[in-house]
């Protein structure tokens, strides 16, 4: 049976940095090494920022689900800032950077699942899941 702690996050940038730690947290008590903590780190900041820059109304804030078993972690950031077209997404072309639009792209590299669910007018769920191994 997996844990599951629920954070209710205001909507400002100072609170990712807490995210961060509560999360890194939660991977150490579950047997993840440093490296893999670092990028459940990386992957929830980039989506806690995400949550924070596609939001219209950030006094409503965000939520943080981590759901935590022997073999897994599993993370959802969700928001209620309107959602958006997942079929406009295109990855970005790293031969020609530019400032934004990398935090999928880096969720998805760093974790071992990612699923996202967006409806326009109600939100979006990022959900990612690291395993063990």
């Amino acid at each position: 049976m997996a844990d599951l702690l629920k954070l209710s996050v205001p909507g400002k940038p100072e609170y990712v940095g807490m995210v961060r730690m509560a999360i890194s947290c939660l991977a150490n008590s579950v047997g993840f090494d440093i490296e893999a903590i670092e990028d459940i780190k990386v992957a929830v900041s980039e989506a806690c920022t995400n949550a924070l820059c596609h939001s219209k109304n950030r006094a409503g804030g965000y939520e943080v689900y981590c759901e935590m078993s022997d073999d897994k972690i599993v993370v959802s950031v969700v928001d209620q800032s309107g959602g958006y077209d997942k079929n406009s997404y295109k990855e970005p072309c790293l031969d020609q950077p530019k400032e934004g639009g990398l935090g999928i792209y880096i969720i998805k590299a760093l974790m071992d699942e990612v699923d996202i669910f967006t409806e326009i007018g109600i939100g979006t769920r990022i959900k990612m899941v690291k395993y063990t191994k």
